[in-house]
């Protein structure tokens, strides 16, 4: 291996391991358990799957299985990275091609970063092949080289997917409408678990060991069906991905990203249609909190990144819930005082969370200084942020209100009334959450990037713990509902918990702001940091 490409690896693998663990030494620690807790999951599971395929009793059945979990294995592979909107590392042509680094390595550094987003399968993989070697009905001992010319054709057509999706997510008009199919199509097995598998999804499962595709070859090489057709047509799936690998990679290579990232931003002359939205902050309140509300306004409702997560929670989190909302309503069991609105507002904070709530000074980036500059205490600031994020979330619920009701769904007014009043609770307590995460773990984020990391990776760890607490409040409002048979008691403990929750935030801000003189430094250090040559999506 040349030494330019060992040395972007090592750059890449220390890229890795430092977004990981964060600043300090201790930060570590909470993400490298959860870590082990997700790759240690994974690592039972291949082995798992290697003591099945190592039983000479399932050999039989390893015939209809093996092809099925190796197109399992294809398709989280390729759409694993897209349903999460990060589309892994990868190199920054326009920064690396400044180094002395011959044009015929980058394509295989491209190719060689592929293996960050999906370490998973490499596991389960591995597992199944080591099984089979073991198994003593394996008719060919080389059949476990199958494996080989599979990774690398899954390899090859992760790297031109994500070539691909560059190129088209550079475009304004269209990046967001691309990436939001693209993640909507993660619901798509729930829904497919309610209707049914169409006739042409049943034949790619069920007779996926008679058919041509790649996992189907590599089933039949695995399992011994060594034959000049099989290992041809193996090698003519690898020699197609490699080719679609490298012209998308190479149409990368002569893609201008800034002048397709321009299309589109020349300001139209005349009056924007939604500047009455963004002038509704100076009717109630006074300069220059109106003024910072209506900054965050424009600049959030203008932000790929932020209006991507917006839309989705008032589409995504409708299709995932759906299919349980249609087989309960079909068994008789769907209830017109149950609390879904509620359910899916507050699975729509959990989306919203790493553009509104975690980092408040992401999208400001080297700007946040400006507030340091100007005569404006820094509270007031941080206030005005949460003003506004407090009006999106009002915005989300009352589009999630239209599209269940669009859908025809039951649902009695009071429930309307309760969910806002519940999540509108929920995110008080998210929004002084917030706060101090955003001043302990800042992180820059480039608004016009649809998809990637929005928080610091702590934050996101820490996430697990933060937002099943700050819904316990909210909770205990259920649990007297349920306790007392009561809507009465529901809007007492939920004043009660919102009451608290004021408190809470108030407490939270006073922290936030004492931290932040202390940290200021350091503050406005990591919000100025740039991308280099090797970039997290």
């Amino acid at each position: 291996m040349p030494a330019q490409v060992r040395a972007i690896l090592w750059v890449q693998f220390r890229t890795l391991l430092n977004f990981r663990r964060g600043e300090s030494a201790s930060g570590w620690i909470l993400p490298a358990f959860m870590m082990l807790l997700w790759y240690g999951a994974w690592t039972a599971l291949a082995a798992f799957a290697s003591s099945l395929c190592a039983n000479p009793a399932v050999w039989p059945f390893l015939k209809t299985a093996l092809p099925a979990a190796l197109l399992f294995i294809c398709l989280y592979w390729q759409l694993a990275p897209l349903m999460a909107a990060s589309l892994g590392a990868s190199l920054d042509l326009k920064k690396l091609l400044v180094y002395p680094v011959p044009h015929r390595h980058l394509f295989g550094i491209e190719v060689l970063l592929r293996i960050s987003t999906c370490l998973e399968m490499l596991l389960l993989v591995a597992g199944i092949a080591i099984g089979l070697a073991r198994n003593p009905l394996l008719p060919h001992p080389a059949a476990g080289a199958a494996f080989g010319p599979f990774v690398l054709f899954n390899l090859l057509v992760a790297a031109g997917l994500r070539n691909q999706l560059e190129r088209l997510m550079a475009r304004r008009r269209i990046r967001e409408v691309a990436v939001l199919l693209l993640v909507l199509a993660a619901a798509l097995p729930q829904v497919l678990v309610v209707t049914g598998l169409p006739p042409f999804l049943r034949n790619l499962f069920h007779g996926g060991y008679l058919g041509w595709w790649p996992w189907s070859v590599t089933a039949r090489l695995a399992l011994g069906e060594v034959t000049p057709w099989t290992l041809g047509a193996l090698l003519a799936w690898t020699a197609l991905a490699w080719i679609f690998g490298r012209v998308q990679f190479e149409r990368n290579l002569r893609f201008d990203f800034q002048a397709a990232e321009s299309t589109g931003k020349t300001a139209s002359a005349g009056r924007s249609r939604l500047e009455p939205f963004y002038r509704l902050p100076a009717l109630v309140l006074s300069d220059p909190l109106a003024a910072i509300v209506e900054k965050e306004l424009r600049s959030l409702s203008r932000s790929p990144r932020f209006r991507l997560v917006f839309i989705m929670g008032f589409t995504f989190g409708l299709l995932i819930f759906l299919p349980v909302f249609l087989r309960a309503r079909s068994e008789g069991s769907f209830s017109i005082s149950a609390d879904h609105l509620a359910m899916l507002g507050a699975y729509a904070l959990l989306l919203l969370g790493d553009v509104a709530f975690w980092n408040v000074f992401g999208f400001d980036r080297s700007a946040a200084q400006v507030y340091f500059l100007l005569p404006v205490r820094i509270s007031r600031v941080l206030v005005a942020k949460n003003i506004a994020t407090a009006i999106f979330v009002f915005l989300e619920m009352a589009a999630i209100t239209l599209v269940w009701t669009a859908a025809r769904l039951p649902l009695a007014p009071l429930k309307i009334l309760e969910a806002f009043a519940a999540v509108g609770v929920l995110a008080l307590y998210l929004m002084a959450s917030g706060n101090l995460s955003s001043i302990y773990y800042p992180r820059p984020v480039n608004p016009e990037k649809s998809t990637g990391a929005g928080s610091a990776a702590r934050t996101r760890v820490l996430l697990l713990l933060i937002y099943p607490a700050a819904a316990l409040p909210v909770l205990l409002a259920y649990g007297a509902r349920y306790a007392f048979r009561s809507d009465g008691a529901w809007w007492i403990v939920l004043s009660l918990v919102a009451a608290a929750g004021a408190g809470f935030y108030w407490v939270a801000l006073d922290t936030a702001v004492t931290k932040v003189e202390e940290r200021k430094d350091r503050l406005m250090q990591v919000l100025g940091r740039s991308e280099g040559p090797l970039a997290l999506a």
